[in-house]
């Protein structure tokens, strides 16, 4: 018994060394990137965070990150909106309506699209996907709805929505692969309650397959949102790349850039301890920040959202 208790508490300690091991990566990334950006927020205070002018040339420095925050949220945004209820569609399709024999290979399918690299993505969206988008959405939108500053502007394939759309495509295996496992974990007595009080299939999983699995799916959605306030390359190939205050997203048809690709296209080419550096990695914080709270903000919904008198839906 001795030798059993002893083992116990090898174990217990490991595995508190390696859950304290995520929280001292987080803690370090953070520090290093706070102290590399302490020189661009000494020198410009909030203007970093509200500024829209970026100017790297040495003596003239100025340096405001907002544009590129708003073009993560506003991207981000556009591949939920989009890619999020055909995730849902797919998960539901594959673990309630299709045959084994046809929800096997899709569904092996769809993860196969998590593993293509972000970059083919981009080259993807450059040579072929941009000219689809021009053509089928953003011509229409700019002759019936130009008159909207939302969809103002030239089409031209490399801008905002068409950085949305290529990112709702990269989120869909994941939030569609962790959807389905959700539902088809659903006791199969939740639906034959459901059945037998005359509830039609479409009733059944709306209101209480979904429901029941809510805060899976719901998880599900945010580390598709992780994946693309992240996402750095595909964006950087189609968002247009514009800098300054012409970078705000004001029209979804002009270009823009994200923080992540705003510190692809410059960081490399920045000279080492420079202001614009600092401002670079100034950048790189804000963006660690902005994934915190997102998963913050999460956390706070599932725990006060998807309660259900007398219990929470697990």
């Amino acid at each position: 018994m001795a030798n059993f208790s002893h083992g116990d508490q090898t174990f217990k300690i490991l595995a508190g060394i390696l859950a304290g091991s995520a929280l001292a990566i987080l803690f370090v990334a953070g520090y290093t990137l706070l102290t590399g950006a302490l020189p661009v927020l000494q020198t410009f205070g909030t203007y970093f965070f509200i500024g829209t002018n970026w100017n790297p040339v040495v003596g003239r420095e100025i340096f405001g990150a907002l544009p590129y925050l708003l073009g993560t949220l506003v991207t981000s945004a556009i591949a939920l909106i989009i890619g999020v209820p055909i995730s849902l569609g797919i998960a539901i399709f594959l673990s309630e309506m299709s045959p084994r024999r046809v929800s096997v290979p899709i569904s092996y399918l769809v993860e196969l699209l998590a593993a293509v690299p972000s970059v083919v993505y981009g080259l993807w969206g450059v040579f072929v996907f941009r000219f689809y988008v021009i053509d089928y959405i953003e011509k229409p939108l700019s002759d019936y709805l130009g008159w909207i500053p939302t969809f103002s502007g030239t089409p031209f394939g490399l801008d905002v929505l068409s950085a949305g759309i290529i990112l709702s495509i990269m989120i869909i295996p994941t939030v569609s692969s962790i959807s389905r496992e959700i539902i088809t974990a659903v006791p199969n007595s939740i639906r034959e309650g459901a059945y037998s009080i005359g509830a039609t299939r479409w009733e059944v999983i709306r209101n209480w397959v979904i429901t029941y699995g809510r805060s899976g799916i719901f998880g599900a959605v945010i580390l598709g949102l992780g994946r693309a306030v992240g996402e750095t390359m595909a964006v950087t190939m189609v968002i247009g790349n514009t800098v300054g205050p012409a970078a705000v997203p004001t029209s979804l048809l002009k270009g823009g850039q994200t923080m992540a690709s705003l510190i692809a296209n410059g960081f490399i080419e920045a000279s080492p301890g420079t202001l614009e550096i600092s401002a670079y990695i100034g950048i790189g914080l804000l963006l660690m920040i902005v994934a915190l709270i997102i998963n913050i903000a999460a956390q706070v919904l599932v725990t006060r959202v998807l309660k259900v008198k007398g219990g929470a839906v697990e």
